[in-house]
Parts: C-alpha cells; sequence; structure tokens
C-alpha cells in the first residue's frame, strides 16, 4: 500500500470516529479524550491493526491516538530512493532502507501521541493537520 493510499483510507476512518463523536454531543477535549488507546483500542477495533493484537504502536503510556501520524511526515510515493522523512528531523527518529528504498522510522518518536501535540494542531479534521505531508 502506497503512503498516499494509506492516509486516504485512514483519514476516511478518522473522519467517520469524529462524526459518530459529533452527533453525540462530544466537545474538542471529549473527542481527543476518546482517542486514548486504552479507549480507542476497545470501541474502534478496525482504526488501527495493532488493535486486534493488543498493541500499541509505541511504548508510551497516556498513549493519545488521535493523530496515528505525525503532521512532520513527509512522503512522496512517486521518488525511487526516498519515500518518506522527517521534516523537522526529530531526534528520536532514523532513517531504514527497504529494498534499496530509504523511509523514516518513527517508531523511538512520541511526539503526535502527546495531547499538549494534539490540542497545539488540533483540527476536527485528520486531513487538515496532515495537509502538508504529501509532497507529491
Amino acid at each position: 500500500m502506497s503512503y498516499l493510499s494509506w492516509f486516504r483510507e485512514h483519514s476516511l476512518k478518522h473522519l467517520e470516529i469524529v462524526k459518530k463523536l459529533e452527533h453525540l454531543n462530544f466537545n474538542d477535549k471529549e473527542i481527543i479524550e476518546y482517542f486514548n488507546y486504552e479507549n480507542i483500542s476497545k470501541k474502534e477495533l478496525d482504526f488501527c491493526p495493532l488493535f486486534l493484537g493488543n498493541k500499541k504502536c509505541h511504548d508510551l503510556e497516556n498513549l493519545n491516538c488521535y493523530l496515528c501520524a505525525c503532521p512532520n511526515f513527509r512522503f512522496n510515493d512517486n521518488v525511487k530512493n526516498l519515500k518518506s522523512h522527517c521534516s523537522i528531523n526529530s531526534k528520536d527518529g532514523n532513517k531504514v532502507s527497504y529494498k534499496n528504498i530509504v523511509h523514516q522510522d518513527c517508531s523511538k518518536c512520541v511526539i503526535p501521541h502527546k495531547v499538549d501535540y494534539i490540542e497545539k494542531y488540533y483540527s476536527r479534521e485528520w486531513s487538515y493537520i496532515m495537509r502538508e505531508c504529501n509532497e507529491s
């Protein structure tokens, strides 16, 4: 699956959950809280494939899945050698090579999974927060 395909698919899943919560009159704070791993991993099994195995993407207490990707992540599916990178060069990020293609490894970076970061960049539209990620 390409990065763009994943982003489009995830954006739709995210929007569906937010619309459901809006219908229940959740405010912004309640929407963000709903995305806490302990809650969303039980109520929205289709949101993340890791949920089915009761796994987290990051070993972080109080992991919040609202962003489930980072606004600093950049990708370009049309580039042959460097598919993705971090726009802020996070010290916790890393580059990995797979089949001679370099990808950004964000597994040790927890920046977008903290509530204070989410609140800083918050929008009910995940795709709006992530609008600069696709460099294609």
